[in-house]
């Protein structure tokens, strides 16, 4: 399966890109703004992978090339991007397609990390707006840790949440999910609920911001 992740020259996009080409067959590509910026990280990626004896092929595009090359598109990108990077590819996408959302809204005061709740309800729901009908939006990844999703000799041992109202991208993205070593997909409900799982991120933040050891922490249900 081809997996394009939209704006995978940022932290998240570099954790699911090096993993996902790691663990699995999928084919990634990565997809920025700056087709350049893209090729440059996907060289990087690439590089990473070659030292631990991975050798894998992960071009870069342009986000519109990048979506229009795989039926899995990962918006990796800030949640105030993500209507305008949804239409800048509608273009690209075609049935079949799945728009894959780990974006957590916030905004941070003297008191730490919040969540910051959108008018659509999550930035999940924000993403479903802005695509076509007949393209599926899943919310998934919300609440790993970048760095700790980046470093390949960690192990990660902990959950993701999956939201979404069409049952069969639910569980693609799902198998995606549990592709990755040491992550397990577990499934949330529809996408009214998606606010409930971004707002977890926060969370997250501050308690790995006032406790010593708990950088890369995450999130295990048991």
């Amino acid at each position: 399966m081809r997996i394009a992740l939209l704006g995978g020259t940022g932290d998240i996009g570099e954790g699911l890109a090096l993993r996902w080409a790691y663990h699995t067959n999928h084919e990634v590509i990565i997809g920025s703004r700056d087709p350049e910026k893209a090729r440059t990280k996907a060289e990087e990626y690439e590089a990473e992978l070659d030292s631990r004896g991975v050798d894998v092929k992960i071009n870069g595009f342009e986000n519109a090339m990048a979506a229009d090359r795989a039926s899995i598109i990962v918006l990796a990108i800030p949640p105030y991007h993500v209507s305008d990077t949804v239409e800048s590819v509608v273009d690209s996408l075609s049935a079949g397609d799945v728009l894959v959302s780990p974006a957590s809204g916030m905004k941070r005061d003297e008191d730490g990390f919040h969540y910051h709740r959108p008018g659509a309800g999550s930035v999940t729901a924000l993403a479903a707006e802005a695509a076509p009908a007949d393209i599926p939006v899943v919310g998934a990844f919300h609440n790993l840790a970048a760095g700790r999703l980046a470093n390949l000799d960690a192990e990660l041992g902990i959950d993701t949440l999956v939201i979404g109202d069409d049952p069969d991208a639910k569980d693609t993205v799902s198998r995606l999910a549990e592709g990755i070593d040491g992550l397990r997909a577990l499934d949330a409900g529809g996408l009214a609920n998606a606010a409930e799982v971004e707002s977890v991120t926060p969370l997250l933040i501050n308690v790995a911001m006032n406790n010593s050891g708990l950088h890369d922490l995450g999130v295990r249900f048991d």
